[in-house]
Order: structure tokens, then sequence, then C-alpha cells
């Protein structure tokens, strides 16, 4: 598929400001938006919008269907009258720098439970029709999801294998009776996404008004203690008792001497093949009824993917097993036609892996960041060796800032200081710099390149330092935190950006 030449902001929505603790998608995601188009850019990049769990990573969710509650706008929810936010709500003074999860999240459900109970005690019979109807259309995920967001609310401390077995199998009788006993919770779960979707909708609609597409991730696994996995056990591999035979991850890499060891539980990928992938179609339609583009994670683990022993304390003693390769993306393209997939093709990357990428015509990535190391694969993420069907960002997610990782003097357990050294040296020649406003030097040289698609995180547009990091792999806490001051998105930054952004002809000029 052709991407036209663009660029776009890479920002979790968790990030925006606003008033309650955590970013939504209400009056600050509209002006973010309004922002973009002022800096002309035409692509907005988003984290996983699920229901985040255990270390509040959006890679880690309760559903692959659902949207995150935690997202919902309570300014909206009271505008459609959903919510009285002068009588139901007191919010603590929250951090505007980074989200509070253990203050931000049982304050913010109490307000949506407030909205859920103003919603079936006083919805109009339009509003409650509009609700049956959603209801009705998302039956095939919805109705699981809302059992399983109920038990969790009577039991939070137990994931589904600790359930009872007639639960933890999905006895018949069972469910049916627990239906019926959590009715009222259950309603509020559905309400809750009703709320989200229609205001990710009408988000998203505000967002193409101004031409600016949206880009979603897809995480290549799901978390073990979801829906998702508690519906579908045999497309897992697992034991009897429901724990991950082999757990994912990936070997010693960029960031981690001793591997990545996430614990998701790794597909049996047989079983989802007889079945003709159907879930892996499902979920890749419901994403592509969201978003624009999406930004498949992992692409190489759908080649090979390194299985890790249960038990094991870190990735290192995994071993590579071959994945379902070009049938699952025929199966996928079969059913849905072209995809507008990027590939996220980082890490350990194999001529098989890349024959799979182009026989699809999928974008890969490039970070620049990893430009100036000693890895033998730097000279591919330096930008004259780009090629036109790529999308290049300074850094992501899992990166530090730009500031961040130039200022840094700390050896990590990939590099000792006389590579942080040498890898500053040989950036500062290559970038013709002497280092000032760093993240503008990364930013210029990625809209000059020839790749179709560059993407900055707006921490590198800010220039903000180690700070602002939102991910450090292979640690399982105090991530996916940093928020935007609104004063941070002004006229002059979005002025300078726009100028660069015209300057590489990556959008139309003003007239």
């Amino acid at each position: 598929m052709l991407f036209p030449r663009s660029s776009g902001i890479q920002l979790h929505v968790t990030s925006l400001p606003g008033p309650f603790g955590v970013g939504d998608l209400g009056t600050e995601a509209r002006r973010f938006a309004d922002f973009l188009a002022s800096a002309g850019q035409t692509l907005w990049q988003v984290l996983p919008l699920g229901p985040t769990g255990f270390g509040d990573s959006p890679y880690q969710s309760f559903s692959t269907f659902a949207g995150n509650p935690m997202l919902i706008s309570l300014e909206d929810l009271a505008k459609a009258e959903w919510l009285d936010i002068p009588g139901s709500l007191r919010p603590p003074k929250f951090w505007p720098d980074e989200v509070d999860f253990d203050r931000v999240v049982p304050w913010k459900q109490a307000a949506l439970n407030a909205a859920a109970r103003q919603f079936r005690e006083g919805a109009s019979r339009a509003e409650q029709r509009r609700f049956e109807e959603f209801c009705q259309r998302h039956a095939a995920w919805l109705d699981d999801f809302a059992l399983f967001m109920a038990l969790k609310r009577r039991e939070p401390t137990k994931a589904w294998r600790q359930w009872g077995k007639c639960v933890r199998v999905r006895d018949e009788r069972a469910i049916r009776k627990l239906t019926g006993e959590l009715a009222v919770e259950i309603s509020t779960q559905k309400f809750l996404q009703y709320a989200f979707f229609s205001q990710w909708d009408a988000l998203r609609r505000y967002c193409h008004e101004r031409h600016i597409r949206i880009m979603g991730d897809l995480p290549i696994y799901v978390a073990h203690d979801s829906v998702d996995v508690w519906i579908h056990q045999e497309y897992f591999q697992l034991d009897a008792e429901g724990n991950p035979a082999v757990l994912a991850g990936v070997p010693p890499d960029y960031f981690s001497a001793s591997g990545q060891l996430w614990g998701n539980p790794i597909y049996a990928w047989d079983v989802l093949e007889r079945d003709a992938y159907r879930w892996w179609i499902d979920r890749f339609r419901r994403l592509l009824d969201m978003v624009d583009v999406v930004r498949l994670d992992h692409f190489r683990g759908f080649e090979a993917y390194w299985a890790v022993p249960a038990g094991a304390v870190t990735a290192e003693n995994g071993r590579w097993v071959r994945g379902p390769g070009s049938k699952l993306f025929r199966a996928l393209q079969d059913a849905l036609g072209p995809l507008p997939l990027v590939a996220e093709n980082l890490g350990v990357i194999t001529p098989e892996v890349e024959a799979i990428r182009a026989e699809f015509g999928f974008p890969g990535m490039s970070i620049l960041q990893f430009g100036f190391g000693t890895d033998p694969q730097a000279g591919t993420f330096r930008p004259h060796n780009y090629p036109r069907e790529l999308v290049a960002y300074t850094g992501t997610h899992d990166c530090d800032t730009t500031v961040g990782w130039w200022t840094s003097t700390q050896p990590d357990s990939t590099r000792s200081l006389e590579d942080i050294r040498q890898e500053r040296e040989h950036a500062r020649q290559y970038l013709n710099t002497d280092g000032s406003q760093i993240h503008w030097v990364f930013v210029r040289s990625l809209l000059a390149s020839v790749a179709d698609t560059t993407l900055i995180p707006l921490q590198d547009v800010l220039g903000l330092g180690s700070e602002a990091r939102m991910n450090r792999p292979a640690t399982l806490s105090g991530n996916w935190r940093w928020r935007c001051r609104p004063e941070m998105l002004d006229a002059d930054t979005a002025r300078d950006l726009r100028r660069l952004t015209e300057l590489y002809e990556r959008c139309e000029k003003r007239r």
C-alpha cells in the first residue's frame, strides 16, 4: 500500500493535558488535533487503546477489542448530561507532568460509575436505543468482556486462572448464574464501552476534518490475564491449569543485555491456522474500524518468535520457533483487502522477515537514535541509507527522548561510557552539529530524508529530557506516566515545525 509523503507526531492519549489526572478523548485531544493541523502534520500516532492492567502498560491490556475507560472525557460526559460534575466530582489535585495511576484510577472509576448510574436512571428513550444498538452490534466481544471485567471488579487481586474451576473453564451453568448476579456491573461495563467508542468516533471525525489520519498500534501478543485468553484458551500454549507453557520475549538487544521477558502467553499457531485465523481477522477488522493506519508491533515475531521456558527470570535462554509467516497475512488480506500496515521490523531481522514484509508491501521502521552505535545494523538507521517505503522516527515510546539520549552519561547494560562517547562523536560528525538544539537537528534530518513518512514523539518536538521518557523496556514500574503541559503546545512551536514540514514538502504550503 502506498503511503503519501507526510509527517506526524507520536503522542499517547494518556499524555494529553487536562484537569483530571490523565489525558482523555475530550477538549485537550481536540486541541492537540488543532495543534497538529497548525503545525502541518497529517498523522497522529497513538499507543494501544485497550484497558490496562498491572503496570499500566498499554501493551498489557484486559482486552484487544475494548477501549480504555480511563480515556473517557468526563467533561464530554457532562455535556451529554450523563454526569453531574459539580455534584459528583471532587477531584484531588493531580500532578500536571505525569499520571499518578494509583490515585487517578480509583477516583476516575468512581466518577465513571456515577455516570453509568445516571445514564441507567435518566437516559432518554433515544439514548437508550442507541446504547442497545451498540451492545447488539458489538455483542461478539462485548458480552464476554463485560462479564470478565465484572468478575475482575468482584475479585480485583485474582487473575482469571485463579477463579473457581467452573468459571475458569467457562461452564455454561456457572456463566449463566454469574451473568445474572453481576447484571448491574455488566451494564456499567457496557455503558463505559459505549461512552468510549462514542467519544473516540467523534474525535476521529474531528481529526479527519483537519486532514489528520490516526495511526493505531496492534501489539503482537495479548496479556495472559485478559478476556482474550480466558475465552480462547485453545489459541494459546497453556498448561492444564491455564498457566503459560512458554513465555514471550526477545533475546538480548539494544535495550537489555539479558533480553526482554514480556511474560505474555504465546499463540498455538497450528490451532489458529485450523480456524482460518478467524480471531486475528476479527482483531484487525476491529482496529481498522477505529484507525486509518496500523503499526504492527514486533513484526519479526510472525516469521519466528522467541519462546522462553515458563519459570525463567530472564529471556536469555529462549529459542527461535517458526511462526505463521505469510499464511497469516494472506488470510488477513483475503478477508480485509489491502492492509494499511507499518511493520515494526526492529531487533534481530533476517532475510525471511524482510521477504514477508516485501511480499505485502508493508513499509518498515527506522529509528535515528539507533544509527550511531556499534551494532552491525546501525548503518540501516542512517538517513542516507533510507528507502522511500519507510516510516522514520527520531525515537519511539521505548527510547529515551532525543535530548535525554544526547545528554545522558550513564552506562547501561548494553553500552559502556566509551560506547556512549563514540556514539555521540559519530552523531556529531554525521549530522554536522555541535549538539545545540539536538532535537531540531534530528527532526530536520528526518524531514529532509526520502522516507515517505516521518513520526516524531512530541517530547522531541518540545526538546524535553529524560524526565519525559515514556517507557524503559525490561522494567516493571514507573512507566507510561509522562504528560504534556497545555502551555507546551504553543503557536511558536507549531510554526517552527510547520516551516520545516513545508520546506521538505511534507505538507501543502499556506498561501
